[in-house]
């Protein structure tokens, strides 16, 4: 793993199904490291992981951990990223966060390459890595709204349990084998593990992500459409929000329903656009059945669009499927992602 001018890279939460894809996705990117530091709890360090044929022991997440470090990629929750992130930026990292932590910070950028690259010009220690459920809508929406502007966009989201950890997918398999085998079931993760109910998930769809919110919306919502209006510098696009969790272990769906500013555009222009799309594959023929499905997505860094049409009704308006792994595009290959344009931009000492 050591090559001259490679880089220092720490991750925190280095045991975690997001924090295992991210050291994958270094290996698999073939990221420029030097030294690979892997932090986690204390419960979990001692350890040890073998990454790309070396064996490397994970340590104690702690302020001093940081020395040295170049980039540090967190996704060890929110609480240890406020703890610890600005602790890794004052020892002269650069943090990308992938926890909801300083999202909606006026003076940290929330980036997805496709979409804001240059946003990364403007980080001052901490870049944080969106929801991912806003990251692949934002990246099937970026060229149609370079090419034709962008009014309104109405979401619902199909997600899968692992956007709730590896527990949510045990338990996701273990309630499936207990309702075919008639036996009781006693739900302790979903909808949110903290929330006063739990409900099943296997043969169910449950319409609430995260906590509700005065207003009616959970919280999952709420970043949905506040992430994409800072994403896209659009403060005054109109953005709604509806999510559902599906018992699907990885890959999110999602139905968006969006409003163009252009008139006299076709749903071919739309797919001719998107099929030259950065970081989208277009799966568009209904003929011979070929759409996305999280099944197929799995393992994939790219965004998958199909069924796109054009509103029956609103002439600006159409709709498209989205589909991508949430635990890469939506977590693990964006956080690297990030990282790879800060060295491409020469912001990495």
């Amino acid at each position: 793993m050591n090559q001259q001018d490679g880089f220092h890279v720490a991750v925190v939460g280095a045991t975690g199904a997001v924090g295992q894809q991210m050291i994958q996705t270094l290996v698999n990117e073939k990221f420029p490291i030097s030294k690979l530091t892997l932090l986690s709890s204390a419960r979990s360090a001692g350890k040890r992981v073998e990454v790309n044929g070396q064996e490397i022991t994970i340590e104690e997440a702690k302020p001093e951990s940081f020395e040295g470090v170049d980039i540090a990629l967190f996704s060890a929750g929110g609480g240890v990223s406020k703890e610890l992130a600005p602790e890794a930026v004052k020892r002269g990292a650069i943090v990308v966060d992938n926890t909801s932590a300083f999202r909606m910070d006026a003076d940290k950028p929330l980036v997805v390459p496709e979409v804001n690259e240059l946003d990364l010009h403007q980080h001052n220690g901490i870049i944080a890595n969106p929801n991912c459920s806003t990251i692949q809508m934002v990246v099937a929406l970026e060229p149609i709204r370079q090419k034709y502007g962008l009014k309104k966009v109405i979401v619902s989201t199909y997600q899968a349990v692992s956007g709730a950890g590896a527990s949510a997918v045990e338990e996701l398999i273990e309630q499936t084998k207990s309702i075919l085998n008639n036996e009781t079931i006693e739900p302790q993760i979903l909808p949110v593990k903290s929330d006063n109910n739990h409900y099943q998930i296997a043969f169910n769809a449950i319409p609430q992500i995260d906590k509700f919110q005065d207003n009616g919306y959970t919280f999952e919502e709420m970043k949905m459409i506040n992430e994409t209006k800072k994403i896209m510098h659009l403060p005054e696009l109109q953005v709604s929000a509806t999510c559902v969790r599906l018992p699907v272990a990885v890959g999110h769906s999602e139905s968006v329903y969006f409003e163009i500013e252009a008139g006299d555009v076709s749903a071919n222009d739309i797919k001719a656009l998107l099929k030259d799309a950065p970081g989208v594959v277009l799966q568009d023929d209904p003929e011979n059945q070929i759409y996305p499905m999280p099944a197929n997505c799995v393992g994939k860094n790219d965004v998958f669009v199909g069924r796109i049409r054009k509103d029956i009704d609103e002439d600006r308006g159409f709709h498209m499927w989205v589909v991508s792994d949430n635990l890469l595009k939506g977590a693990a290959w964006n956080s690297v992602q990030i990282a790879e344009r800060l060295v491409k931009l020469g912001l990495v000492k």
